[in-house]
């Protein structure tokens, strides 16, 4: 198991721009490398959605919802995975959670995005 830490959720308005951070600070560079990685979201009343997925080769692959606007990416040296939101919508409105794929899940953090 990972051991991941959210940041960088908040308001926003419509149109603009957000950057979630998941850092897995207890993982060593040569497990980091190996992970698989995942976005979901999950919307009041509905069920967790996978928004974005990154290999640990760093092929990636994005909801229809969110595609051309969320890009995963990830920076090995700092053990961090990184969502950035842009042209966000009020149906992106969510908490969000970051997932070492069958090894660990981030805490959430809230994304709500006013009209």
């Amino acid at each position: 198991q990972v051991h991941l830490v959210q940041s960088g959720g908040g308001l926003v308005q419509a149109g603009g721009s957000l950057k979630l951070s998941c850092k897995a600070s207890r993982t060593i560079l040569s497990v980091f490398w190996a992970i698989d990685w995942d976005w979901y979201r999950q919307a009041p009343g509905q069920q967790r959605e996978l928004v974005a997925s990154m290999t640990s080769d760093g092929a990636t692959d994005y909801a229809d919802s969110v595609n051309g606007r969320f890009t995963i990416s990830r920076e090995n040296t700092r053990r961090t995975v990184y969502l950035q939101m842009n042209s966000l919508k009020p149906e992106d409105t969510a908490v969000y959670y970051c997932a070492a794929r069958g090894q660990g899940w981030g805490q959430g953090t809230q994304v709500t995005v006013s009209g």
